[in-house]
């Protein structure tokens, strides 16, 4: 038995170290780039998921952004429209006065009606020229109510800008 016990510890010997060798072509061979895709993986995933935050969060910026425009552009519109029929208004205004004043003067038993024309010319209903005094009011409303407008987008852009 002493015969074959040297050819047994051999042969044990030799698997001990085939197992040894399979352990370790195993652990360096399978198990650690296994473990380094996975941890690559996991870090591609990861910025991959910051990417489309990112994305999420410019998009959404840019959303707020364009609704800031849209409603700086509406407030825009709106003062001009304000304007113009403010001035729209006091044409029709001095329209109606200028035909009142006519008319009492056609009224007149002793006026004619081309020297009552020439007395109280009637202004055009639309278009017309206005004081400069009642003009320079109407565009200074205009002009703040621009500023108003610019400050409400800069304001928009502000929380926008805060909140990404």
């Amino acid at each position: 038995m002493i015969k074959h016990a040297d050819a047994i510890l051999k042969l044990c010997l030799a698997a001990g170290a085939l197992m040894g060798g399979a352990g370790v072509g195993f652990y360096y061979g399978i198990y650690l780039p296994s473990q380094d895709i996975r941890q690559q993986s996991q870090a591609m995933a990861e910025r991959q998921e910051d990417a489309v935050h990112q994305t999420d969060a410019l998009a959404q910026q840019a959303r707020r952004e364009k609704a800031a425009q849209t409603a700086f552009e509406d407030c825009v519109s709106r003062a001009q429209l304000t304007y113009k029929n403010h001035w729209s208004a006091a044409c029709r205004a001095q329209h109606a006065a200028d035909v009142a004043e006519f008319e009492d003067c056609a009224d007149n038993f002793f006026a004619t009606e081309s020297g009552c024309r020439r007395k109280h010319p009637i202004r055009p209903e639309r278009g017309c020229a206005l004081t400069t005094q009642l003009a320079d009011r109407l565009v200074e409303e205009r002009r703040e109510a621009r500023r108003e407008c610019q400050v409400d987008l800069e304001e928009a852009r502000r929380r926008a800008s805060a909140e990404v």
